[in-house]
């Protein structure tokens, strides 16, 4: 294996990504690392390095690949948030950018390989622009190709954004929020491994437009890599699986085979793993019968690894491909593009703002919606231009719901993800913030699991947002895609189950409405797609989606026409910019006051408009006449009621708002003559008068006699 260490001098490589030079510098920095890289466009600027051990690692039967991707506030010139004022536990974001990199990475490695890998991705500088998560990609690809690692890339990756019907490549924040599309797509040179989108109901074909756009990119970036690994003079390690298994797959095949197939000819799940379960144990009595000294033994106990589970799982794979393959009939009895039985309710919870279950086959999942005023926006301390979410959902993933005994933790990444996922899924169907301007938050808990929960948990989540009252735009469904390759043929699976997701080679979540594509996010556990299976798995996927929708639909259609009695309203009104600090008051002491009358939530934004949040109406009321006293500006031809609290000789002083008087002239009481003002006003009386003229002093002068009938009956 080369190590960048014993290189001397450093070396570039530059490559066109659209309109942009992305430069790659090795041997300058963290020359211990196995291999590191810079990435560099415009300025934004990462550090990525990959470390591989020397040795495999003992006692494992997994590929320990660790990729971690670290934002540094620095990187924008900002100190951290918080207490400590340091960098804390990874952010969503940065979760979402592992698993990102991650993804495309894992399928790229040969057979058997347990040596350890780790890529670090650190963001150094960021010019809020050129975005890092596809520069990352790009740069752990590289590092990988420089390690000398049997690394089966490179790897490319490209954002593709589509502005006024025009593809954009590597488009920056900024255009992104213009885009009806957010793809990112990396692959090989000659095929997909990944896919990520968040999409504004975008059609199956804008999707391979998207696609076929990016691997031009996607080919140049393979291409330069390789032309940098040969200048650099790397060389890449031959791996050749060190464990011969031959005699064991026989001795699996022989005892066990023909109840492999009669446990995947039983549809029933239970009893399929009961059959598969004792299988194994013979299997394993076998083994043992052999004797210590039986080259299998001596192998497991050497290596750690128990063989005998993995390649009996490898039997199991094969079997049930080539059922499918051969019979078109899955583990469960379905066929290719049958989807499992659905059933689902809303407003199962009395005191939520709004709930649904969406179970289909073994899955199950209760979403339910709560609703809050503007000040319960998440609040985002990261790098990135946006700084706000007024949408959050959370997927929550107990071990009871596969039947297992595990303690109740914070969500990892895959819970990440998949609650990202479903998040990014309802986002396109939401109101916008002026029609609706409530924060929304969703959890969805998985009561059952058997495959796709972040599909099910994007369908129970439209359904509680329905049952809430949000005015959606549309019913959003989901449904997650599955792919068996066997020679040379690819069988595309609708509604994959847990066991078509382990075995087989593709996990393809597709979400959206009756028309289009909301969020994409395609994995591969095989060397990439052809262009041609991956829009048979879309057109495929649309009519999973219909048929899910459907059953979605004969449980709820349109939105709850009414808030839940418990759910808060929302009030506003506009007052003038320079009187924000009058509302405030000084050090908030006026405001703080406005909330202890009222009991309700105030939220001022910058441009003047005020959001009420109230459980009681009678509170909203307060507050909004509080704010309306302490932001009054008198105007002429205003009728108002006011209440005398003042009496001179020649005239009377009338409270039209707290602190806010006018006079009313001696003249302007009644229409006769008066001498005096006690007869006709006493102090405390309520009047109603007209502002009939404000001087250049600001005075505000009143009448009582030029009101007429018609406007006291309308004031009253």
């Amino acid at each position: 294996m080369t190590e960048l260490s014993n290189w001397v001098e450093p070396k570039k490589m530059q490559v066109t990504i659209g309109d942009k030079v992305v430069e790659i510098e090795t041997g300058k920095y963290a020359k211990q690392a196995t291999s590191s890289v810079t990435v560099k466009c415009e300025d934004t600027v990462l550090f990525i390095h990959a470390t591989v051990s020397k040795e495999p690692r003992v006692g494992i039967d997994f590929f320990p690949l660790l990729i971690d991707y670290e934002e540094r506030m620095s990187a924008i010139g900002r100190i951290p948030g918080g207490f400590t004022r340091t960098e804390g536990k990874a952010s969503e974001k940065a979760i979402l950018v592992s698993r990102l990199i991650d993804r495309p990475i894992r399928p790229l490695w040969p057979k058997g390989y347990r040596n350890d890998v780790q890529i670090v991705s650190q963001l150094f500088s960021y010019d809020q622009k050129n975005q890092p998560d596809v520069l990352s990609i790009l740069g752990a690809s590289a590092a990988l190709m420089l390690s000398g690692a049997p690394f089966e890339g490179p790897v490319g990756a490209i954002r593709v954004g589509r502005i006024d019907g025009v593809m954009i490549a590597n488009p920056t924040h900024q255009e992104v929020l213009k885009s009806d599309m957010d793809i990112v797509i990396a692959g090989t040179a000659d095929s997909v491994i990944m896919v990520e989108a968040g999409c504004k109901f975008v059609t199956e074909d804008d999707i391979m437009n998207a696609v076929e756009f990016a691997q031009v990119e996607i080919k140049k970036q393979c291409e330069a890599q390789l032309e940098f690994a040969k200048l650099c003079g790397v060389e890449r390690e031959e791996f050749t699986n060190p464990h011969d298994t031959t005699e064991l797959d026989n001795i699996i095949k022989e005892t066990a085979y023909d109840t492999i197939v009669a446990a995947y000819h039983n549809f029933e799940r239970s009893a399929r793993q009961e059959l598969l379960e004792g299988a194994k144990k013979l299997v394993r009595e076998k083994i043992e019968a052999l004797g210590d000294e039986h080259p299998i033994n001596v192998m497991m106990e050497e290596t750690g690894i128990d063989f005998v589970a993995e390649q009996f799982k490898a039997l199991e794979k094969k079997i049930m491909r080539a059922m499918i393959k051969n019979e078109g009939v899955r583990a469960d009895g379905r066929q290719v593009e049958e989807v499992r039985p659905i059933w689902c309710e809303v407003g199962v919870l009395p005191r939520v703002h709004g709930s649904a279950v969406f179970t289909r086959g073994q899955t199950q999942i209760l979403s339910v919606a709560t609703l809050a005023g503007p000040s319960m926006v998440q609040e985002l301390d990261g790098v990135d231009p946006t700084t706000v979410k007024h949408f959050m959902h959370k997927y929550i993933f107990p071990g009871f719901s596969v039947g297992e005994v595990k303690p109740l933790r914070g969500p990892g990444r895959r819970e990440v993800g998949h609650g990202n996922l479903a998040e990014r899924a309802n986002v396109p169907a939401l109101p916008s913030q002026d029609e609706f301007p409530y924060a929304i938050r969703v959890t969805s808990d998985v009561l059952e699991s058997n495959g796709s929960t972040s599909m099910g948990s994007t369908c129970a989540t439209s359904m509680a947002l329905m049952n809430a009252g949000v005015p959606v735009k549309c019913m959003i469904g989901g449904v997650a895609m599955g792919l068996i390759h066997e020679d040379d043929a690819d069988i595309v699976l609708t509604d994959i189950q847990g066991i078509e997701d382990f075995l087989g080679d593709m996990d393809f979540k597709v979400t959206g409405n009756d028309t289009g594509i909301t969020a994409l996010q395609m994995d591969m556990k095989i060397k990439g797609i052809t262009n041609p299976t991956l829009r048979r798995a879309l057109e495929q996927a649309k009519r999973g989606r219909l048929h899910i929708m459907e059953k979605m639909r004969e449980v709820i259609s349109a939105p709850s026409a009414e808030l839940s009695d418990y759910a808060p309203r929302l009030y506003t009104l506009t007052v003038p910019i320079e009187d924000i600090g009058t509302v405030i008051g000084p050090g908030g002491k006026m405001i703080r006051s406005i909330i202890e009358a009222s009991g309700a939530e105030i939220d001022i934004k910058d441009d003047g408009k005020v959001t009420i949040t109230s459980n009681d109406k009678e509170g909203a009321d307060i507050a909004i006449k509080m704010i309306k006293d302490l932001t009054f500006k008198a105007e002429v031809g205003m009728v108002l009621k006011g209440k005398v609290v003042r009496i001179i000789p020649i005239g009377a002083f009338v409270e039209l708002a707290p602190g806010k008087d006018g006079m009313v002239h001696i003249s302007q009481v009644c229409n006769e003559r008066i001498e005096t003002i006690e007869p006709h006003l006493t102090i405390g009386q309520e009047v109603i008068v007209k502002v009939a003229k404000i001087d250049d002093k600001g005075r505000v002068n009143l009448t009582i006699k030029g009101v007429t009938d018609e406007e006291k009956a309308q004031l009253n």
